[in-house]
């Protein structure tokens, strides 16, 4: 067991600051700008900016620039590194408490229902980003969630990348997928609406049904490189991120409709 002279594991002391959890709690539902933070935690941006260092530090939370404007930074909580982090405090404070973060998420019961659970992936092109959240999160749950991908400017085919990660990493077949346009789906109500390209987050339509609106920070992977086969790690490293952000999201979608 734990000595009561040894300090407390790094991961309590720094989640244990009240506005750090704040911030934690923020992002757990969406990736957000320092702004934005400053708005919903209601505390000044030097402020915010100093505790998201410190998380930053820590590992627990990481920023990529917007695509949208260069001078802007989002920040995206690493719930797998928060996930480990908190087994080990388990760990430090008694053998017992061990406990194996991954664990397979089941898909929760009030997703089981009518009318489905309808969610929406959008980005700029349609053609890498969205479609792959979109096969991703029907596979996690089996088909039980009516899910959509759409774009502001799509792009004619899908990227072959796109559709090669999906196969070769998860074994899903979309090649017969067409980008499609977000104004097809006009009229159409959604619980979610997720973006995952910074500039589609900017010009996202409003839908029916007010959804709840989310955003993941996720660089585009058919710029990462000039030619098609050097691009491929970028899209399996996209791939992933959505992945692991769509198996995060089972554990906290409900449907908005009675």
């Amino acid at each position: 067991m734990v000595k009561s002279s040894q300090p407390a594991p790094a991961f309590v002391r720094l989640t244990a600051h009240p506005l750090r959890w704040r911030l934690l709690a923020e992002l757990a539902d969406s990736d957000y700008r320092v702004r934005e933070l400053v708005t919903l935690v209601a505390e000044p941006q030097n402020l915010v900016s100093y505790h998201l260092r410190l998380l930053r530090d820590g590992g627990l939370v990481t920023a990529t620039r917007s695509s949208f404007d260069g001078r802007d930074s989002y920040y995206h909580l690493d719930l797998d590194r928060c996930a480990q982090a908190l087994a080990d405090t388990g760990t430090a404070l008694h053998p017992a408490l061990r406990r194996e973060p991954g664990a397979p998420r089941v898909l929760p019961a009030d997703l089981r229902r009518t009318p489905r659970l309808s969610v929406l992936f959008v980005c700029t092109g349609n053609s890498a980003r969205s479609p792959i959240a979109e096969a991703l999160l029907w596979h996690h749950t089996n088909g039980q969630v009516e899910v959509t991908s759409a774009g502001s400017r799509p792009k004619p085919h899908l990227h072959p990348n796109a559709a090669r990660v999906l196969r070769e990493e998860f074994s899903l077949d979309i090649t017969d997928q067409r980008p499609r346009h977000w104004d097809t789906l006009t009229g159409r109500r959604f619980d979610y609406v997720i973006s995952l390209c910074d500039k589609a987050r900017e010009a996202c339509p409003d839908f029916s049904g007010q959804p709840r609106r989310v955003h993941w920070s996720i660089p585009d992977p058919a710029t990462a490189a000039d030619t098609e086969r050097a691009s491929y790690p970028a899209f399996q490293r996209a791939a992933a991120d959505i992945d692991t952000r769509v198996r995060h999201l089972l554990s906290v979608v409900k449907p908005t409709r009675p």
